[in-house]
């Protein structure tokens, strides 16, 4: 049973293109085949093939065993790690904890 694609806003899924081209690209300048990687992966070429196209219905896992095959499975530490907006908010502790004293209404 086919699964039902995910649609993306075109900027993610550009990035995830472009994700699936340097995967491709990497496999290339190991000189790996297709087939080779997607052997080592556990995975099917179609797979892989959607893998290096891009694709948003392959889960997380594939792309993982792919980087893994590929020596690359630590850059996946790299999502997220220098989260700058989080810290931002972090350090301007939007959270208030202390309430305004209530002014009286007859002074």
């Amino acid at each position: 049973m086919p699964k039902d694609p995910v649609i993306l806003l075109p900027r993610l899924q550009q990035l995830l293109t472009q994700a699936g081209e340097n995967i491709r690209l990497a496999r290339l300048r190991r000189k790996l085949s297709a087939a080779r990687v997607a052997e080592r992966a556990a995975i099917s070429r179609n797979t892989l093939h959607a893998i290096e196209q891009g694709a948003s219905t392959v889960s997380m896992g594939a792309y993982l065993q792919v980087l893994f095959v590929l020596g690359l499975e630590k850059t996946l530490l790299q999502l997220a790690a220098d989260d700058v907006l989080g810290r931002k908010l972090q350090d301007a502790d939007l959270v208030v904890s202390v309430r305004a004293p209530k002014q009286s209404s007859g002074e």
